[in-house]
């Protein structure tokens, strides 16, 4: 078994390098993301800043863990799902070090490695995920084999649907962190759509309604950024407690970067004492997109006799949360 292991996460705008060992500790995690003050992501650009930072988060990384690439056992790498010009970044570095030095290489799945980088920064042992991201909005239970989702957004994930509306604002990208800030200055809760369809949400017809009040300056823009998040926050909790209730798991597990936002990891923490259910959330180090956890993913499968040939490592920029079967558990 590999003693250590170095994990390339590269599915959107940020370009990650983790390294673990074989306990699980995270001996480095380094990461440089993608931003921009007005437009969004555009895949090209975003591929590009990729390319450019590449070496720089590599050595950084090296550096922090005091090690060379040919300590390395295991490399790991996003290889879906994601955006396709960002995930062939991270593939071709991880093919080109598996050449240079010999080293096994494996691509694992980019949502179900924040479930498990969550599990082991936490005592949650058989939790419903909520996975709260750019692309991915999924409340994921395990059940016969699998992660399967139990319920996901019909539409746009939350992440992006955040970033849409910050981009209306003018607060550039990414726009989470910028929203969470402004609507701590909100007072006024305003009735907007809600919109939760058995255990999927939607946020299509939402932001449509935002943008047109937006551009018509109808609310105070702090006022109209704490009722978004109260309104949407609560959908999302409104479904990851459906899960629970139907697979009779009692804990809950935040995963994502939008999982970083106070507002939402209280109201999910008000909901699991409600219920008399355990709450857990990672450090909003392993919330975003990082390489450490591709690394614990890449090591959990490959105790677990999982083998890659380079010519099966090509990226899958569609590759679903319930289509791995879990052999690790």
């Amino acid at each position: 078994m590999p003693t250590l292991v170095l994990g390339i996460e590269t599915t959107a705008h940020t370009f990650g390098i983790g390294i673990v060992d074989d306990k699980g500790a995270v001996l480095a995690n380094e990461r440089e993301s993608f931003t921009t003050s007005h437009e969004g992501m555009i895949p090209w650009k975003v591929a590009e800043h990729h390319f450019d930072r590449w070496k720089s988060v590599l050595d950084a990384a090296l550096a922090r863990a005091r090690v060379t690439l040919r300590d390395v056992g295991l490399v790991a790498f996003s290889q879906g799902p994601g955006m396709g010009h960002c995930l062939r970044v991270g593939s071709f570095l991880a093919r080109c070090i598996a050449l240079k030095y010999g080293t096994p290489i494996l691509g694992v799945n980019h949502c179900i490695a924040h479930l498990s980088i969550g599990q082991l920064r936490t005592a949650a042992r058989d939790p419903v995920l909520l996975y709260t991201s750019g692309a991915n909005t999924q409340v994921i239970a395990f059940e016969g084999r699998k992660y399967r989702v139990v319920g996901e957004t019909l539409d746009m994930g939350v992440g992006n649907f955040l970033d849409s509306v910050a981009r209306e604002l003018g607060l550039g990208f990414p726009g989470g962190p910028k929203l969470e800030q402004l609507a701590r200055k909100g007072r006024k809760l305003i009735e907007l759509p809600y919109t939760v369809k058995g255990m999927d949400v939607s946020f299509g017809g939402l932001f449509t309604n935002l943008r047109q009040t937006i551009r018509a300056k109808r609310h105070r823009a702090e006022n109209l950024v704490f009722s978004l998040q109260e309104t949407v926050f609560a959908m999302l909790v409104e479904i990851a407690e459906r899960a629970m209730a139907h697979t009779g798991k009692d804990e809950l597990l935040l995963g994502g970067g939008v999982a970083c936002n106070a507002r939402l990891q209280e109201m999910c923490r008000i909901m699991c004492k409600e219920r008399g259910a355990a709450f857990f959330v990672p450090e909003n180090e392993f919330l975003v997109d990082n390489g450490a956890m591709i690394a614990w993913q890449g090591l959990l499968e490959h105790r677990a006799g999982r083998k890659q040939r380079l010519r099966d490592t090509g990226i899958l920029p569609h590759w679903r949360t319930d289509q791995v079967a879990a052999a690790w558990r």
